[in-house]
């Protein structure tokens, strides 16, 4: 399997919704946002599917490693291979990939956060970077692209959290913010034990709510800032946005039932999504 087919694969099998916008970009712009993602996952994969902290933690530090000899001009990993030829073209540089293990890594540091400035924090690495450079490969002409994307991608990740609510507690975390929960009188047991019979109360539904109106106004904030000269090439963004968004509305038309079952969409509405929004340009 040549590198390209590594990341091909690894990036068609995560089902994620990323994939689907990045069947409407060109050949070479298309290549490098497979590989960059498949880095992502690579390393994210590090911390969800590694039961052990400490075995993870010496995962990561080969990443940090491989990244290093990687731009040094000696990549081993199939994913590096394949993202390393388009670093130049897209400004693709080692503080990237770095910050994206940094997030990570926070993962396995801490299972909670103590309020909204922490949150954003670990935002900011695992999905504000992330768009930066994502918007980047897309092609973009004006600065203010980036502020967009990373905006984009804070939304996206605090989506993230509203649908992994469930998830996350199983294996013993909670993103929502201590502040938050003491400010809707949420107990994290009540979160952990996640069927237990309280159930979904009106407080956890307000603390959701909270959360879910904060994503949509991130969503609005970012589409402010999305220049109209590069509305454009970032159209995969804007793919991906709405049907993230589309989720978070799914989400809350539920009332929220996020600790027993993960909401997502059926990969043909996601590709419908991502068609309707080529075509329309927003």
């Amino acid at each position: 399997m040549t590198p390209q087919e590594y990341v091909q694969q690894k990036a068609a099998a995560s089902g994620s919704s990323f994939y689907y916008a990045f069947l409407f970009l060109p050949a070479e712009r298309r290549a490098a946002i497979t590989a960059f993602y498949a880095f992502c996952r690579e390393v994210d994969d590090v911390v969800d599917e590694v039961s052990d902290p400490q075995v993870a933690a010496v995962k990561l530090a080969w990443w940090r490693k491989e990244v290093a000899s990687a731009f040094a001009g000696q990549p081993s990993h199939p994913v590096m291979q394949a993202l390393l030829p388009h670093s130049s073209a897209f400004g693709i540089r080692p503080e990237h990939l770095m910050a994206v293990i940094d997030g990570c890594q926070m993962d396995l540091d801490q299972t909670r956060y103590l309020d909204f400035a922490g949150l954003e924090r670990y935002c900011h690495l695992v999905a504000g970077v992330v768009g930066e450079v994502a918007c980047s490969i897309f092609g973009r002409s004006s600065e203010q692209t980036i502020q967009y994307a990373h905006r984009l991608g804070l939304a996206m990740q605090l989506t993230n959290i509203i649908r992994d609510v469930g998830d996350d507690a199983r294996r013993g975390r909670i993103y929502l913010p201590i502040s938050e929960l003491q400010q809707f009188e949420v107990k994290a047991h009540e979160i952990l034990q996640r069927s237990a019979p309280w159930g979904y109360s009106e407080r956890f539904s307000a603390l959701m709510s909270f959360q879910a109106q904060r994503a949509h106004r991130l969503y609005d904030e970012a589409f402010a800032l999305l220049p109209e000269a590069d509305r454009n090439t970032q159209k995969p963004g804007l793919m991906m946005a709405n049907i993230y968004r589309s989720l978070l509305v799914d989400i809350e038309r539920q009332g929220f039932q996020v600790l027993h079952q993960r909401t997502s969409l059926t990969p043909l509405r996601k590709l419908w999504i991502a068609w309707r929004t080529h075509w329309r340009g927003h």
